[in-house]
């Protein structure tokens, strides 16, 4: 799983109609979802390029599993997405900015039970596009589509304690601290302490309602 790396601005909600997206088949494959600024679609072979310069960099690596360090290595990962999508486990969605046609970078999310409703979720960018609030948009755009349309319940996250851009990230998109665990995260060869975050699908309705109000005053 590829964890925050991202610094972010504050960017005002906004609400976007996902249930016209039927739950059913996001298995054959997912819906494109538009935000501001930003396409979130499947990953296809064609980004291999594109992700290996993006997620590559050492700002970007520092606090994530190690990503693939060749193109072919890259469209290995995105076919075993598109398999595991296939088979209910697993969604992947690529950033794409407006007037770019390959993905910056991903957001992942793997089930923790059959149901979908308890999942983890990770993510990473380009640096070039932190500050932009491209990944705000996004992940709020991605976190009401596993909410609204897949049915989760919770989302989970793990950022190293190290990781301060990706703890910002999941704290300004309404995430609670619930703990720390002890050496979980293995990085060259090194255990780092993590942080659990979750964000759980009423407190973040209530979340967006509140701020959608504050929005319109």
């Amino acid at each position: 799983m590829i964890h925050a790396t991202a610094r972010l601005r504050p960017v005002t909600p906004t609400t976007r109609r996902l249930e016209e997206v039927p739950a059913r088949d996001w298995r054959a494959t997912l819906p494109v979802l538009q935000a501001t600024g930003v396409t979130l679609r499947e990953l296809r072979l064609s980004d291999a390029a594109s992700l290996l310069a993006f997620l590559t960099t050492e700002e970007v690596s520092r606090f994530i599993s190690p990503p693939p360090t060749t193109i072919a290595g890259f469209e290995r990962f995105i076919e075993w997405t598109q398999r595991e999508r296939a088979a209910g486990k697993f969604i992947c969605f690529g950033i794409v900015p407006s007037g770019l046609n390959q993905a910056v970078g991903v957001f992942q999310v793997r089930q923790l039970n059959a149901s979908f409703a308890i999942a983890e979720w990770g993510f990473a960018m380009g640096s070039s596009f932190w500050g932009s609030g491209l990944f705000v948009e996004s992940a709020r755009t991605v976190i009401a589509f596993m909410f609204d349309t897949i049915g989760s319940q919770r989302l989970e996250a793990r950022s190293s304690v190290q990781n301060g851009r990706g703890n910002g990230a999941l704290q300004k998109l309404g995430a609670t601290r619930e703990g720390v665990l002890r050496r979980a995260f293995l990085r060259n060869g090194v255990y780092h302490d993590q942080i659990l975050w979750s964000i759980v699908a009423s407190d973040w309705r209530e979340w967006m309602e509140a701020a959608a109000a504050l929005s319109h005053h």
